[in-house]
């Protein structure tokens, strides 16, 4: 057993890690900026110490101290360990001593990968987890049993997932993002994915994808225009449910609206295949999964208003999550359909404005909060003018009180809806404004 800190303990993906070590026998302890509903959970159900904000004492008397992305050499607790000779570990340095000794079911890609990955761990129902989002079946971003399967969410924004150990490696598809990283070299950045797929001895891949089409690599191909057939959208008391037919397989159900969800299910369904499970427990716990917290997330399901709570922060996510509100807003018989953004830094909402001016249409209001920043510098952007083409409210913030999101600006309502279709897209804390928890 060792002890173990964490320096940015309250992200999706550390606390991840640190929840697996301590169900792993681990003692764990860890800091971060806020207390949050991550940082609550991990004192009260994993045993952690949790020190907020970050501390140089935090450190004392630990062996391993890993650390998040978003820290940096001056980082108090990171000087401190640095002085006591303790091991430090970036997260994607610790995944090499964490993986190196399992049998990894490694996801990757642009879009889609949280959702693939929970879906791949209710088809394989003994399997470990670690995923970057929380699965709803099994409330959490972990799930642990005494063995050697896990699947794991692989991350591309730092190259991490090359230190994933992959035994079977499924890609979603390929997009440039997190180019800050890859000194905005696209060669570097495509190189990565076809490293990762490479380590792999079992590879799945949508090959409608252009640049996993182009690869020279043996891979079980999805090609969704013609393998996934009869893609029907249903309503299963009030929530949404994809029916689908893949290749001679049959017939199959999944929680949650859209082509690119039969797409996610399909991949996780031809990799449990390789992986030797049985066809028909396939389809069966397939209906387990219960779709991840953040993404077409129903917060609110009445009769005549519902608010879904959505994580989409790129416009490719956005523009499939609005064709799938569209069709949930049919079966649903709303009128209207309002949506509220939070954007998600100012480099990804300057990159790709043209994307998100595009990926609302339909939208009968757009309420637009301010950018979050996620640590970035303040950058000047006229979304008012940007948006013009839209029924437009530029917001500060929004909340959910007895049914009813109400729209702030300037301290005063201005704003309420109480009944249609309310979505709210951003990975800032959008998430608590629109449960009502901010």
């Amino acid at each position: 057993m060792k002890k173990i800190h964490f320096i940015g303990i309250g992200g999706i993906g550390l606390s991840a890690l640190a929840k697996f070590l301590f169900n792993d026998g681990h003692k764990i302890s860890g800091s971060d900026i806020k207390q949050t509903e991550i940082t609550n959970d991990l004192a009260t159900n994993f045993d952690a110490k949790i020190t907020i904000p970050h501390h140089a004492d935090a450190v004392e008397g630990v062996d391993r101290v890993i650390y998040s992305a978003a820290v940096r050499p001056n980082n108090p607790e990171y000087q401190r360990a640095k002085e006591l000779g303790i091991e430090l570990l970036s997260r994607k340095e610790a995944l090499k001593s964490i993986l190196g000794e399992k049998e990894v079911y490694a996801v990757g890609g642009a879009h889609g990968k949280s959702t693939t990955s929970a879906m791949l761990a209710s088809i394989i129902p003994e399997s470990n987890a670690l995923i970057g989002a929380i699965s709803k079946e099994f409330g959490s971003n972990v799930r642990n049993y005494p063995n050697n399967k896990v699947v794991f969410e692989a991350d591309e924004s730092d190259e991490s997932f090359l230190n994933s150990n992959p035994y079977l490696a499924i890609v979603t598809n390929v997009e440039p993002e997190h180019m800050e990283y890859y000194g905005y070299d696209e060669e570097r950045f495509y190189a990565a994915y076809r490293n990762f797929l490479s380590l792999a001895q079992i590879r799945v891949i949508n090959a409608e994808d252009t640049f996993l089409a182009s690869l020279e690599m043996e891979s079980i191909k999805l090609y969704p225009s013609k393998d996934i057939t009869n893609i029907e959208f249903v309503l299963v008391e009030g929530e949404p449910h994809t029916k689908f037919e893949l290749l001679d397989l049959g017939a199959f159900e999944v929680f949650g609206f859209g082509n690119h969800i039969a797409l996610d299910a399909s991949l996780a369904i031809l990799g449990a295949l390789e992986l030797g499970e049985k066809i028909e427990d396939i389809r069966e716990n397939l209906l387990h999964y219960k779709g991840i917290k953040k993404r077409f997330d129903i917060v609110q399901n009445q009769e005549e208003c519902v608010v879904i709570d959505d994580y989409g922060h790129h416009p490719t996510e956005i523009k499939v999550t609005m064709e799938s509100l569209q069709t949930y807003k049919g079966l649903r018989q709303f009128s209207r359909l309002n949506v509220i953004w939070q954007p998600h830094k100012y480099s990804r909402t300057m990159d790709n404005l043209q994307g998100f001016v595009e990926c609302f249409e339909g939208v009968d209001e757009l309420v637009i909060l301010p950018i979050w920043a996620a640590g970035e510098l303040e950058v000047d952007i006229d979304l008012k003018g940007a948006f013009s083409r839209y029924k437009l409210l530029m917001a500060d913030s929004v909340t959910k009180e007895d049914g009813i999101v109400k729209v702030f600006k300037d301290g005063h309502i201005i704003q309420e809806y109480s009944d249609g279709l309310v979505t709210a897209f951003g990975a800032g804390d959008i998430t608590y404004q629109i449960r009502g928890e901010a």
